[in-house]
């Protein structure tokens, strides 16, 4: 790799990383020297800055005469390019709008995609399809506008079923005349804009001009309306007294980042919109605010004047200089919420975190847990062996390896190995020898583990760790988990040969030990119980003369257990092959003297 910063220019610009001729990152730079410096300096933590320093081959620079045209460029070659370390909050979606259709003599009211919005014909844009459809739903209820195509409405000869349910006025056979018919849909494009207090003033008046004309019949009908609208009202209550502002919030965990758009019009929440952007890389989380905000107002009129951020951030003048240029618009970038909007500021906050933990799968869990763990121990974890011994009253020991990787629990790989009788009842010697078995196997790089996993205290966590430092395999970490007071869940403490290790009790890297030590209990206390069953079946059944092991095996298959033998009746267990009369007898002769 051969990359010549002297020739990056101290400017404000765009830098693009290349790799074997294709572009993998595309950046933006108040001051490009220094920033594509950063890159090619010192070793980074961040493991995607490494791998883009790794990787690039080539750079290219591009200048701009200030950060607001390096913005706009940046967003523009990401969008081309799509490159795989970029942060791509796009879903290449139009935004739903309502749209009347005013040029026709009987507007009708529809949903439509666009990037052309026009003022007069679209009302929105909003972030969910689905509350357009609601929208469109309630406009047809109230106003009865049409929501046909217009060759559907030249080609109809008699009303349809909208007309049948009420959620038309059929205009289409002349059943309302065009003057009243434009009032309906007036009213309906100021239903949308919340400012509808002529359409209750209206409906009120032809309510009592149809009652002093006798029309009762209809005076109900515009009542039910009225009485729908207020109830549309209430349900879509005023939120926060703020009119119209969008809220931004970001929320990373890992190499995870949730976005979440909250958009308030009118004083009412129109939607909200949330991304999940995983393996992400950014200079800074700022970088991810401009990104999110500049994408979702690339293709929107509906601008609002203030737009409000979980964080301060520190370029804002450049996204308020961007609107002004790109959108034609003042738009001032806040960071403190007023206090009528703080709810819905802190449901922004909440839906960004949560949109993450709705995306972990199963594996993202034990990925997150085990780079935690990672963190904490300051060595890379990728498989966890746990380990328990089970025995009742010193009585037949057994002991569990369970394996946990990034994956989650490698079931393949468990194991269990059974406590020498002079062992049984000492879990140390319990524990040191079933390590000394195992680690044979570490010679295979695909079963090494790199973190044991112990169900006991100091005593255990030393014996166990000497056995690993007489071998090659030295460098696996040993950590125990100690039962908390009165076995409480979550009093569990967490040690090392070094002392104690600190982990949050709410972090994922805890409740994986957790779940790695249940397991091992488990995994090791079943194979024990089935350990004792089949020593009972064996002491019992051997104590009679007459049956080995076929026999055994031929009765267990019919009865299923030692007790149903016990409660047979002599009949019974002769229609087992192989049990005649005597060894009947000599059965039901054992077990009535037990």
């Amino acid at each position: 790799m051969s990359i010549n910063l002297k020739k990056v220019p101290n400017t404000p610009g765009v830098y693009k990383f290349f790799n074997n001729h294709e572009i993998i990152y595309i950046g933006k730079a108040k001051d490009l020297k220094k920033r594509v410096s950063s890159y090619f300096g010192k070793s980074h933590k961040d493991r995607k800055t490494s791998q883009i320093k790794f990787l690039t081959d080539k750079v290219e620079t591009f200048t701009t005469k200030n950060e607001v045209e390096a913005l706009l460029l940046e967003q523009m070659l990401i969008k081309e390019n799509k490159p795989k370390f970029n942060i791509l909050l796009r879903d290449d979606k139009t935004y739903p709008y309502i749209y009347f259709s005013l040029d026709h003599d009987f507007p009708g009211v529809y949903s439509k995609r666009t990037k052309k919005a026009v003022d007069k014909k679209y009302f929105g844009p909003f972030v969910s399809s689905e509350a357009v459809k609601k929208s469109i739903k309630e406009i047809q209820k109230i106003f009865k506008v049409r929501n046909c195509s217009d060759n559907t409405f030249a080609n109809r000869t008699r009303p349809c079923i909208e007309f049948q349910m009420k959620r038309c006025s059929a205009p289409c056979v002349q059943k309302i005349n065009k003057v009243d018919y434009f009032e309906d849909i007036t009213s309906a494009k100021s239903f949308l804009t919340s400012s509808d207090t002529k359409t209750v003033e209206r409906l009120t008046k032809e309510i009592e001009t149809a009652v002093s004309k006798l029309e009762f019949e209809k005076a109900a009908e515009i009542r039910d309306r009225l009485k729908r609208l207020n109830l549309l009202k209430e349900e879509q209550s005023v939120v926060t007294m703020a009119s119209d502002v969008d809220i931004f919030s970001v929320s990373s965990e890992m190499t995870y980042l949730g976005v979440s758009i909250i958009v308030v019009r009118n004083g009412k929440i129109r939607g909200t919109k949330t991304h999940l952007i995983k393996q992400a890389h950014y200079n800074n989380i700022d970088d991810v605010y401009q990104s999110a905000i500049f994408n979702f107002y690339d293709n929107q009129i509906d601008v609002p004047k203030k737009i409000l951020c979980a964080f301060d951030l520190k370029d804002k003048k450049i996204l308020e200089d961007m609107f002004l240029t790109k959108h034609k618009k003042a738009v001032k970038i806040i960071h403190s919420p007023s206090k009528s909007i703080r709810p819905i500021f802190n449901l922004c906050k909440l839906n960004a975190m949560q949109v993450i933990k709705n995306h972990i799968s199963k594996e993202d869990k034990y990925t997150f847990a085990l780079n935690e763990l990672t963190n904490y121990l300051g060595k890379e974890i990728n498989k966890i062996e746990g380990y328990d011994v089970s025995h009742i009253s010193g009585e037949n020991a057994v002991s569990s390896c369970v394996v946990f990787s990034k994956i989650g629990p490698l079931k393949n790989q468990y194991r269990l190995f059974n406590i020498p009788k002079n062992l049984s009842g000492n879990d140390v010697g319990s524990l040191e020898h079933v390590i000394s078995r195992r680690i044979k196997y570490y010679d295979d790089p695909e079963l090494k583990p790199d973190l044991l996993l112990i169900d006991g205290g100091k005593t255990q966590l030393k014996f166990v760790r000497s056995v690993l430092d007489k071998t090659k395999h030295r460098d696996i970490e040993v950590i125990s988990i100690v039962k908390g007071v009165k076995r409480i869940r979550a009093t569990e403490t967490i040690m090392s040969n070094d002392g104690i290790i600190e982990l949050d009790k709410h972090s994922k890297s805890y409740l994986i030990l957790q779940e790695i030590r249940d397991e091992s209990h488990r995994f090791a206390l079943r194979a024990q119980r089935s350990k004792k069953r089949k020593t009972v079946r064996r002491s019992e059944l051997d104590k009679i003369k007459g049956i080995g092991n076929i026999l055994k095996s031929r009765l267990m298959k019919k009865f299923k257990n030692i007790t149903s033998i016990k409660n047979a009746t002599l009949e019974e267990l002769m229609t087992v092959d192989g049990i005649n009369e005597k060894i009947a007898i000599e059965i039901l002769r054992r077990f009535k003297n037990d």
